[in-house]
């Protein structure tokens, strides 16, 4: 039975390798996948899901107005999907998660959500907040603190100097430049 999954974790808990690795074992026996991520998302290339250590993948970018649900039904007619991967999930609107409900739903296709769970103010996005509420499976990926030895489970952003950056707008796209993983004493008060 086709269900919605969510696997959330800290920035650097690996969601974009994981993605590559079930799409390859997908496509090793002859299934196919469907890969999807945000528009937003630029670090690498727009409609690419890449990971830290360089293995990459073309995707279907998702804009604002992008009904993926449409996208997926409109793919089924020439082919069978087997999957449908969903990267920086929690760029999406509350309609596109509902989206991914439907094509669960009325397309009996599995589709797995990759996301943050949190910003570095700690709210949630509003993808994600809607993924906790409707997804049937939901799981953590987890990460090491950049400071000490506990579990990741917050993003900090720091300024070109390093410093803590606990207000601003929402989305900032960045890598280990822009956030670390912290857990929530370091957050904080980072050790620096």
């Amino acid at each position: 039975m086709a269900q919605l999954y969510f696997r959330y974790g800290a920035m650097n808990s690996g969601k974009s390798i994981e993605i590559l690795k079930v799409a390859h074992n997908y496509e090793e026996q002859n299934k196919s996948v469907l890969i999807f991520t945000s528009a937003l998302d630029n670090r690498d290339e727009v409609g690419y899901v890449s990971s830290r250590i360089g293995l990459r993948a073309k995707a279907i970018s998702i804009h604002p107005d992008t009904n993926i649900f449409h996208t997926v039904e409109h793919r089924t007619q020439t082919q069978k999907i087997s999957c449908v991967l969903i990267d920086e999930v929690q760029f999406l609107h509350k309609e596109q998660i509902q989206q991914l409900t439907d094509i669960v739903d009325e397309l009996h296709i599995p589709v797995m959500g990759f996301g943050l769970k949190n910003d570095f103010q700690n709210e949630w996005f509003e993808g994600s907040k809607y993924m906790l509420l409707y997804a049937d499976k939901i799981e953590e990926m987890k990460t090491i603190c950049w400071f000490c030895e506990r579990k990741a489970t917050m993003n900090l952003r720091i300024d070109e100097a390093g410093r803590p950056i606990y207000s601003g707008e929402q989305i900032q796209i960045g890598g280990n430049d822009t956030y670390y993983p912290v857990c929530r004493k370091c957050h904080k008060r980072p050790p620096f």
